[in-house]
């Protein structure tokens, strides 16, 4: 077993529809061997679990307020070697390899195991993908009507942060929204999932940002691997945001998106929302 700094190639970022993918396998640690700070990110780890990198792959790994892929990571058998399959139960960036995808769970049989170097087929859960999708494209759908409706009718407004998990979906925003809002921002969203608008992925640099009147969308330099660009999600008619995410096609496909409540607390406002 042994391990590699490499990156790993985000191939989600470019084809969000791979379900399935042919890769190698860089890296094997036991969880055992972790660092402390990638053992706290998978907090259910034991020591009959793994870290499995590989050289891309097509799970995204928690983060920008989205859950993290589950599935498959499968050896094909072949002469001596038999079938090895490794469930993985969450996906992770490290944090100490930049780049690194780590992931986690633990092998179907333990006297089956792949190794470095070893061809694999990696297999994600559809539906789970699907639902964190329309989630996903759901929440920029409503920052974008909240944008639209209050950015100049409530102090200090902006979009803060966001969080997509199926429980848990609210986007956050500055400034006290209130309650009677709640009606027409159901009404700015229900127009905008029907109109089915398109859902774009784009590359930008810093200059297409200044030149699209976005200064203040310009992410951080590190959150781009040294000379790429910054992948953003267009909504064609409505916003663009910085998003690693996955999305889907058009916004109609988001289905039925509710606002559930408005919460207020400390100058920000939280609206959650769920799909149908």
């Amino acid at each position: 077993m042994g391990s590699t700094v490499a990156r790993t190639f985000l191939a989600f970022h470019h084809n969000a529809k791979l379900h399935r993918l042919d890769t190698v396998i860089s890296a094997i640690k036991p969880f055992a061997t972790l660092e402390e700070a990638n053992k706290s990110l998978f907090k259910q780890g034991t020591d009959a679990d793994y870290a499995v990198v590989t050289t891309e792959t097509i799970f995204h790994p928690q983060g920008g307020g989205q859950p993290s892929d589950e599935g498959l990571i499968r050896r094909q058998g072949e002469g001596e070697n038999p079938v090895a399959i490794f469930e993985v139960r969450h996906a992770r960036m490290d944090v100490v390899n930049d780049g690194q995808v780590l992931h986690f769970g633990r092998f179907a049989d333990t006297d089956n195991r792949f190794d470095v170097g070893d061809a694999v087929e990696l297999e994600i859960d559809a539906d789970k993908r699907l639902l964190y999708s329309r989630l996903h494209t759901a929440g920029h759908v409503l920052g974008s009507a909240v944008r639209h409706l209050l950015e100049h009718k409530i102090a200090g407004f902006d979009e803060l942060k966001a969080s997509h998990f199926p429980d848990s979906a609210a986007c956050e925003f500055a400034g006290l929204i209130e309650a009677r809002w709640k009606d027409d921002i159901q009404r700015r969203v229900d127009d905008y999932v029907a109109e089915g608008m398109p859902v774009e992925i784009e590359f930008w640099d810093e200059d297409d940002f200044r030149k699209n009147g976005l200064e203040r969308l310009i992410p951080d330099k590190s959150l781009a691997p040294p000379g790429d660009k910054f992948r953003v999600v267009r909504i064609v008619g409505a916003e663009v945001y910085p998003c690693g995410g996955t999305h889907v096609d058009t916004t109609d496909l988001c289905g039925p998106t509710k606002v559930k409540k408005i919460s207020r607390s400390k100058g920000t406002s939280r609206v959650s929302y769920t799909v149908v």
